[in-house]
């Protein structure tokens, strides 16, 4: 008599690092994956696969890939190590000479990755019947708050420091009906925000007949019960009073992330950066005239190549000027297969350090003044995590406007919406009190 042998499922354990884009096509990957039978583990040790969505944007995020993968081997020697994403796309050879890695698949492979991956864990695995939508397989930390619905993805802009447009691809936009398919789906499964990411977000619906940005959201708002709506970047170019109209709704997050790179018209012209300081100042202005409870937050870059002390001046009094919650600052790295990386005058890092520390330091006094005048104020948070500290619990959650508030209560707030009052500010996180534990907003 044949003895019948039952192998358990192979579970994945998936890591994203970089971008919400990122956040977006792991949490389509993770559904995948389910669907064919897989299963999703929620720690490292739990798994039998780890897979790494890796980000290419800096030298920096490479590194840390590679620091991830490393250290998953050594305490998983015996773990299926997958690498695709972004650093897939561009360093493919490269990686594969690392020893650690079983398999990489670039972006232009992931709608295949599942297949990949069942001919080297060689398991018959019987596909989720069901089937299961977005909503069910996002990560514990996250799960049922906030949901990551990618819109477009590529760039036709082709910035000279840029790799996304050669690791993405050209522009193209989802379907809007596919969009709020999703959407409705991530409500029905209990999440309150959702997160519209791309890589050109004021691009979506180019290829569509009357489709663009502002009918999507308008759709949104009109055909899904979604509480809140989240935009994760801008272009100046991308703000118009049609678009601001829309967004003066109590269910758009008025937090808008314009990346600045630099105020110097001259290192915007050698970026290929399609704007001028004055064009970014006047969209920030129409935002706060528009939307005056608005926070922006930028991205910018230090020591691009020929950059000046005059040129860096003209950037930090222009972020000076701004009335920014919040700067991402990151000194200029020579990304391979960029013009940039071609350009003479280079400047040296001691220099970049300097700047960086300058942009920096100007940083945490905005961010800090921001939230001193702040205090006194309501908002509305999203309650996501917590944690015990003491015999107490101790929330942590998100405001409509993009800032990190805390409480401690003894009432369950996961995924709820509430009042709360800003009283005080310590170590920069916002500390609140709800107003109404019986009313959700």
């Amino acid at each position: 008599m044949t003895s019948i042998v039952s192998y358990p499922t192979p579970s994945v354990y998936f890591q994203t690092h970089g971008c919400k884009l990122n956040q977006a096509d792991t949490t389509e990957l993770s559904a995948q994956f389910l669907n064919s039978g897989f299963q999703i583990a929620d720690s490292l040790e739990d798994a039998d696969i780890y897979l790494i969505n890796t980000c290419t944007v800096t030298h920096v995020a490479d590194k840390k890939a590679r620091q991830a993968i490393r250290s998953v081997r050594r305490k998983r020697p015996d773990c299926k190590i997958i690498v695709t994403g972004c650093y897939a796309e561009r360093a493919e050879n490269q990686l594969k000479e690392l020893s650690e890695i079983d398999l990489v698949i670039g972006n232009k492979e992931k709608p295949k990755i599942v297949g990949f991956v069942k001919e080297l864990v060689a398991h018959d695995l019987t596909p989720c019947t069901t089937g299961s939508d977005l909503s069910q397989v996002l990560t514990p930390k996250i799960s049922r708050t906030r949901g990551m619905v990618k819109i477009q993805e590529g760039c036709d802009q082709v910035c000279a420091y840029c790799i996304v447009p050669k690791v993405r691809g050209r522009e193209r936009s989802i379907s809007p009906d596919i969009i709020l398919s999703q959407i409705n789906d991530f409500v029905e499964g209990g999440y309150n925000e959702i997160v519209l990411t791309g890589t050109q977000l004021g691009s979506y619906g180019f290829e569509f007949d009357n489709c663009d940005l502002n009918r999507l959201l308008e759709r949104i708002l009109n055909e899904t019960n979604l509480k809140r709506l989240r935009i994760s970047s801008l272009q100046p170019q991308d703000i118009n009073q049609k678009f601001l109209s829309i967004c003066n709704n109590e269910r758009v997050c008025p937090h808008f992330h314009m990346p600045l790179q630099s105020g110097s018209d001259l290192i915007l012209a050698k970026m290929r950066r399609r704007y001028t300081s004055i064009e970014y100042f006047d969209a920030i202005r129409m935002i706060q005239d528009q939307i005056p409870n608005s926070s922006i937050t930028a991205d910018v870059i230090v020591g691009f190549p020929g950059e000046s002390d005059n040129d860096f001046q003209d950037t930090f009094e222009l972020c000076s000027e701004i009335d920014f919650s919040s700067l991402h600052v990151f000194p200029y790295s020579i990304r391979p297969g960029t013009s940039a990386q071609y350009f003479d005058s280079q400047i040296a890092s001691d220099i970049k350090s300097t700047r960086m520390k300058k942009l920096m330091n100007l940083s945490k006094v905005k961010e800090r003044s921001y939230r001193e005048n702040l205090i006194g104020e309501q908002r509305l948070v999203l309650w996501e995590e917590c944690a015990e500290v003491g015999s107490a619990l101790k929330w942590t959650g998100l405001t409509e406007d993009y800032l990190r508030v805390e409480c401690f209560s003894s009432s369950r707030l996961h995924n709820q919406i509430r009042h709360v009052e800003i009283i005080s500010l310590k170590e920069n996180v916002l500390l609140v009190e709800i107003l109404n534990a019986n009313d959700e907003g």
